[in-house]
Order: structure tokens, then sequence, then C-alpha cells
């Protein structure tokens, strides 16, 4: 009987083939996602693990610094390695981030690609294999440079053309490139610029320490033996690696970023499978309500429960392998669309085959059959329970059969349960466990409106079909008597769409409070009339801000640099200041009062509470191998994100940062009274044009340039979450396709007493469309609740305006009644083509 009744299940599937195909495509498209996820990630590692194994290829052990505010290796340190016995050689390493500029004076643009300047070593220095020259030779005097294949053919440049690079320290340098040299080392968009020896000593170091040291060892010395022999000779500011930590030490920067995308594509690809879920469910509820007659005829021939269950089970299991199957090459195909995306984005990533590895096929396999069974399983079970005699008596039954209250109960339960957990959250004020009660809570509540829906969808829809189906007569009635007669399937529909506008309003009114916010902070902070910043990776030069000074109608600069340092002994960032505060940033001070001049000091208020600072009191700013620089507390200002926890002047800015490493944040700027802004901006564009990085903005433009980011990022999650919008979609056509056949007679019959084609056609819109805006206004409710509170979380991190994007709510409702009524146009066409007399007469 088992081998009868699962010849009976794939032939069921076969002769059903366009609800196989939507229910397939729901278990694909999340299975896709999911198995996109791994591949591109397991792509991108495989990538940079050959980029680095190339990098790194001959290091032995490496000597570095053990912490970032260290200020490098001393030179003196170089002669007494060599001379460590086992060493064959030493590599001295130093660089920073450039710009280089054509030979037409354009940037030549990386993407998301390092570009950066850095020190040619001679084969005898190497540790590795040197690189080879494509054309040229080694630079060997200032203001000669040998640069990368892929940076000579994105600037167009060959040996023998001038250049410029640009430096946050040194500003603009002119070159020649001498040579043009090959590297497995580089990603998509990489630009290498090298120096001769000395002259890269003198750009990118202080004079007294290198960046890092890369050592070689002899004939029969291990790296763990180099390293023992070498340690003994370091301060204590230094530590060495062997050459499998420096490997790994490189690698894990990456393989933390990349788990990062990983788990934010496998959370969009979970979202999607759980939105699939509701859909398989809803699918096979259907499916076992419309085969009653067919289930209970195997019950009265001798199948038993178990049997009849495991046959749809059968059928879920065969959907599942075929959805995963098709949905882990679609993962691949999704991996590769994305890598060739942000490649046409210019995003700089390496190239290289995708990797399918075994894990990611078996995740891929198990997660979408299991899940597939597992919404199967429900139905399956009630398919079991059918008794004989009493389901051949019916053509079709109900899928509500059985009261609503026991589920209500557990609904109201979870609900409440979710609403306290809420409340804890919002008296726990801000920060993490405010956002995890929060979190715990919408969970809750989100369940509970699961539960509850079958209740609300007749709560909602009933007063909305009134409005809704007003203009359509009779139709209209019929159309919200159909959404409500079943109210299980219409919950299970609906909820899924609820869950993709749960989730997109929500991210909506974060990302609009991150806005106001940033506007409420410029708005009320900042009074300068513009603003010099950079889009790459090199800060403003310093002399940007000096030519900018020199600019007609120009009463003040402010030059604003990042400072990271010890402070009593803690490591911590704060701010260095050069020029006037009060004309370009309103700083209201809570505690004493003056500007950070000098060895005067100005700390946030939270930070002071927190380190115990008060006005008068000293404290010790100091990294190592520089002198220690006491400062006095003269000011205890508001919280600022603008300014961070201190401020200090520039001149000890400068006594605790090299050289090499001079650069500003932003300049801010402000004119003269009376002076012609339009002019003023013309004359700082015309004085920092040389600098090339540097760009002049106005307040509204800087902050413009601010919102584009968060625009981008939320543009960025919208387009994942179209996945599970897409799966809604397609579950209201599956359903309403299924329902159509459910409802075959009854729409012969209305055909027979007169309905017209067109009027069927636009009943079944307008039951899809109620379905549509209840799950729409049930998510929206629920994203538009949780939105603020989550924000709410964030005041800490400076959000500390709501904005509810209204009219994105308002045009989110809109396109889910739109997509409610094109989900229909296919279930609606085939309902209008029922012969009545077929219908009618149909067993």
């Amino acid at each position: 009987m088992s081998g009868a009744l699962r010849t009976v299940s794939i032939r069921n599937l076969a002769a059903h083939r366009v609800r196989l195909l939507l229910t397939v495509v729901s278990v694909l498209l999340g299975t896709a996602f999911v198995a996109g996820s791994f591949v591109f990630t397991d792509t991108l590692k495989g990538s940079f693990d050959k980029i680095f194994a190339t990098v790194d290829q001959g290091v032995d052990a490496r000597v570095q610094p053990r912490q970032s505010y260290d200020p490098g290796v001393p030179n003196a340190l170089v002669a007494r390695i060599r001379a460590v016995p086992g060493v064959r050689a030493v590599e001295v390493h130093a660089g920073a981030p450039v710009v280089l500029v054509d030979s037409h004076g354009k940037k030549v643009q990386p993407g998301g690609a390092p570009s950066e300047g850095g020190l040619w070593t001679s084969g005898t220095d190497s540790v590795g294999p040197v690189p080879a020259f494509a054309s040229g030779r080694a630079p060997t005097g200032p203001g000669q440079v040998v640069i990368n294949e892929g940076a000579a053919k994105k600037g167009k440049l060959k040996t023998g053309d001038h250049a410029k690079v640009v430096l946050p320290n040194d500003g603009v340098i002119d070159v020649n490139v001498v040579g043009v040299y090959r590297t497995d080392a580089e990603t998509g968009g990489y630009i290498g610029v090298l120096f001769s020896r000395q002259q890269a000593l003198a750009l990118f170091t202080d004079g007294e320490h290198v960046g890092s040291l890369d050592i070689a060892a002899g004939p029969g010395v291990s790296g763990k033996e180099l390293a023992a022999r070498i340690a003994p000779t370091l301060p204590s500011t230094l530590e060495v690696r062997t050459g499998t930590q420096a490997r790994a030490d490189d690698q894990g920067g990456i393989q933390t970023a990349l788990s990062f995308i990983n788990y934010i594509l496998l959370a969009f690809g979970f979202i999607a499978l759980i939105v699939g879920t509701f859909i398989i469910y809803n699918t096979f509820s259907m499916i076992v309500a419309q085969r009653l007659r067919e289930l209970a005829l195997l019950r009265a021939i001798g199948a038993g429960r178990a049997q009849v269950r495991r046959s749809v089970l059968v059928e879920a299991g065969i959907i599942g392998v075929i959805g995963s199957g098709l949905g882990l090459a679609g993962g691949v195909g999704l991996a590769y669309g994305l890598h060739a995306l942000l490649d046409a984005f210019d995003l700089g990533l390496p190239a290289g085959g995708l990797v399918l590895s075994p894990r990611t096929v078996i995740v891929a396999l198990l997660v979408g059959t299991g899940v597939t069974l597992l919404s199967a399983n429900a139905p399956a079970r009630r398919a079991g329970k059918i008794p004989p005699v009493a389901a051949m008596r019916e053509e079709f039954a109900s899928m509500q059969a059985g009261s609503l209250r026991k589920r209500s109960i557990i609904g109201a339960a979870v609900t409440a349960l979710g609403v306290l957990a809420t409340f804890g959250g919002v008296l726990a004020g801000s920060g993490g466990s405010a956002a995890s009660l929060i979190g715990i809570g919408l969970l809750g509540v989100a369940a509970g409106a699961m539960f509850l829906s079958p209740v609300l969808a007749g709560v909602i829809i009933t007063p909305l079909g009134k409005i809704v189906g007003r203009p359509f007569g009779a139709i209209g009635q019929l159309a919200r008597t159909n959404a409500v007669r079943n109210p299980r399937r219409t919950a299970a529909t609906a909820f899924a769409l609820t869950l993709g506008l749960l989730l997109v309003s929500g991210i909506a009114v974060i990302g609009s409070s991150v806005k106001a916010s940033i506007n409420k902070t410029f708005d009320n902070n900042v009074s300068a009339d513009f603003i010099l910043t950079t889009q790459s990776e090199v800060s403003v030069p310093i002399q940007a801000a000096a030519a900018a000074a020199k600019v007609r109608g120009i009463a003040s600069t402010t030059e604003l640099h990042f400072l990271s340092t010890l402070v009593d002994g803690k490591h911590v960032g704060g701010t260095g200041v050069d020029g006037p505060l009060a004309p370009v940033l309103q700083v209201e001070l809570k505690h004493g009062g003056g500007q950070p001049t000098g060895h005067d000091l100005l700390a946030s208020e939270t930070f002071a509470k927190d380190q115990h600072w008060t006005i008068g009191s000293m404290h010790t700013f100091a990294i190592p191998g520089r002198a220690a620089i006491s400062e006095t507390v003269t000011g205890i200002y508001a919280d600022s994100q603008l300014l961070g926890p201190w401020l200090v002047s520039g001149d000890v800015y400068r006594a605790l940062t090299p050289r090499h490493e001079w650069a500003d944040e932003v300049t801010l700027i402000k004119a003269r009274p009376g002076a012609d802004l339009a002019a003023l901006r013309t004359g700082l564009e015309r004085a920092t044009n040389d600098y090339y990085v540097v760009t002049v903005k106005n307040r509204a433009e800087f902050k413009g340039q601010l919102a584009s980011q968060i625009n981008g990022l939320i543009g960025l999650i919208y387009a994942l979450l179209a996945l599970a919008i897409i799966i809604a979609i397609l579950g209201i056509v599956n359903t309403l396709a299924l329902s159509v056949v459910e409802r075959r007679r009854e729409i012969g019959m209305l055909r027979a007493v007169g309905m017209q084609r067109k009027q069927v056609r636009r009943m079944i819109y307008v039951e899809s469309l109620l379905i549509a805006v209840f799950g729409a206004l049930l998510g929206l409710g629920l994203g538009l609740v949780y939105g603020p509170l989550f924000t709410r979380t964030l005041r800490g991190q400076g959000l500390d305006s709501l904005s509810v994007p209204w009219g994105q709510a308002l045009t989110f409702l809109v396109v889910a009644a739109v997509v409610g009524v094109l989900a229909a146009l296919w279930p609606g066409s085939r309902a209008a083509r029922t012969r009545p007399l077929e219908a009618i007469t149909a067993s």
C-alpha cells in the first residue's frame, strides 16, 4: 500500500503542474538566498585567501606594534634583527592611503579597493618573489614611482608618463612613472604606488620608525623557531608573529567582514523562508481540503492514518527537494549576479571562480526540504484524521473547521508577553538591553498577531470591504464575503505580506529618524558657511585649509583632527582643534568655558561623568615614544556627536601624532559678514582644486552627502526585503488560484444566474485587494509602532529625533493594494473562463 500511495502522490503532483510550480517557487526563492549567501561569501573568502597567500609568500615571521597607537618598529632594530641567527632577509614595510592623479589631472578611482602608497623592495631585501615588470624599471630616486598594471590601465598611464600623488600630510607631489609591475595580489580596482626606499621612508614614517618588518628564515629554520629567536630582541611595545599567524591575522579581518555580510544575507534568506512557510502551509491546507473525497476513499480501501499522512508528506518532500535543488542553482546564479553587479559599481572585489562547497549544498537541501516538510506537517496530520464515510459525504471541507477559540487564547497570551517585554524595553531607556527587550517584545507581538490574524481578518476586512466594495455593488459584497469566509486561509495568505511590510516600515522609520537627527544636529550646531571634506580614503590635506584661509571673504577656518591616544593610561579617541570654534560650531557649555588652546581641555558631559573629570582636574595624554602632555579641564560641554568625548588644541594633536599622519577630518569655514557666498565658493574651489580630493560643500550639501549614504543603505535593505514581498505575492496568486478551483461549482452557479465574465474577474480582484490591504495594514501598524521604539533605544548613539515617514507608509499601502490586484490577474482570468454547466455538474 505504501508504494501505491507514493505513486498516487507523484501522479497528483504531475496532475497539478501550476500548483506545483507556484509552491516550488516559494521554496526556491528562500533557498536561493541562503545558498547564494554562502556561495558569495565563500567565493570572496577564497579570492582574498589567494591574495594574502601571495602577499605573505615567503614570510616566516613578522614584527609589528602591539597596539594601533604604538609608534612602530624603531629603525635601529632592523639591523639588530638582521643579525639574529637564522634570518635570511628583512623586508621593511611603510605605507599609507594615497590618491593617484593621471597625466590629465583626473583622479584614478579605485572603486572600493585600496589605493595605497608604499615602498619598493629590491630582490636582496624581499622575503618573497619580487613582482615582475610589465615595462620599465624600479624607482631609484625622489619623484620616481612604479604602479601596478591595474592602476596603469585605469589611469591610462604608461612608463615615462608624469602623474601626481595626493597625501594628507604632504599635499600633492609630482612623480614620474618609471615602471609598471605585475602582481597577483590585485583586487578589482587596487592601486599600488611604490616609491624608492628613501622617499617612501620620508613620506610614510616619522623618520624613526617603520610600520612593520617581514622576515624570512634561512635553510632549516622554522617560522616558530625564528620567532622565538627574535622575541628577546624586542621592546614591550612590539610583538613577533610567525608567518602562519601573520597570514591568519590578515585573513581574519576579511573573514570578520565577510561573516557580517553572510549573516546579513542569511537573515534576509531566512525571512524569505519564513514568509514562504505561510505559503506552503496554506497551499497544503487547501490541497488537503480539496482532496478530502480522494483521501477518504484511500482510507476506505484500507490506507491507515499514518499512510495518508505520509502520502501528503511525500508530496511535500518532493516539492522541497525540487525547490531546494533549483534554489541551489538559483543561489549560484544569485551569487554570480551579485558579484557582477558590485563589479559594475566598481567596488573593487577580487576576481575568482565561484566556490560551491559541500556545506552549501547540504545546508540548501536541508533547509529547503526541512521548511517544506515542517510547513506541510499540520495539513498532513489533518489529512490522516479524515473519517472515511463522513468525508465521502462532503464534496469539500472548510479549512476553518473547528473553533478559533484555542488559537485566539494562545495569541492573546503571546501578545501579552510581547507587550510586557516591550514595556520592559521602554523602561530600560536606551542601549543594548533596551533594544533586546523590545526585539523580544516584537517577536512576541508578531507571533501573537499571527495567531490572532484569523480573528483580526474579520474585524478589519468587514468594514474595509464595505468601503472598498461599495462602488462595485453586489460584486463588492460577494468579494468581501469571500475574503472573510475562511479566516484561517485569509490570515495565512495575508500574514506573509504582513511580515514583509513590518520590516520595511520599521526600517523606514529608523532611516527617516537617522536623517532627521543628522539635520537637527547640523541645523542646531553647525554655523559654518562651507565645509571642506573628502570622499576618498585620503583625509583632507592639511595644506588645503591654509590655501582656503587666503581666499578673500573668509573670516575664519577651523580644522578638526581625529586623535587616537592614551588618556590616563586608557586608549580613547577625541578631537584636536585648530582655529576658533564659536564662529562655526555651537558648543553648549555646562560648566566652565574657554577654547581648547595650549594645554586647556574641554570634555563632554557624559565622558566627564564616566571618567570622574571635573573643572580643574589634570589628565595625562601620551603615546609610547613621545613626551607625555598634561592637560587641564577648563570646560564641560553638552554631548555632541560632532565634537566627540573631548577637545584638545591642534598643538597637542601634532605633538602626539607623527607628522606623516597629520590630516584634517573636515575644515569648517566662516564667511565675513556681507560676503558674496557664491563668489566665495568659487574662490574656495579654485584654491583647493589642486588638492584633487577636496570638495567644497555648504551645510545643506554636506547633510545631503550623509543622507545619501543612509538612503543607499536603506535602498539595499529594501531590495533584499523585496524577495519576501515577491514570495508574499506568489502566495496570494497561489491561494486565489486554488480558491478558484475549490469554488468552481459556486462560480459556475453565479455564471449560470447571469454574472458576466468581467464581473467574475472583478470579484476576484477586489477579494485579492482586501486580503493584501489587510496584510499591509497589520504589517504597517506593527512597523510604525516598533520602528519608533527601536529608534528610541539608539538615543545614546545620537539618534535623538523621531521621524515617522507617513508619506512612505501611505505609499506602501497603495503599493500593497496594487500588488493585490496584480496578483489576482491570472486567478481572476482563470475564474472568468469557468464554463457554467461543466462547473455545476462536476463531481
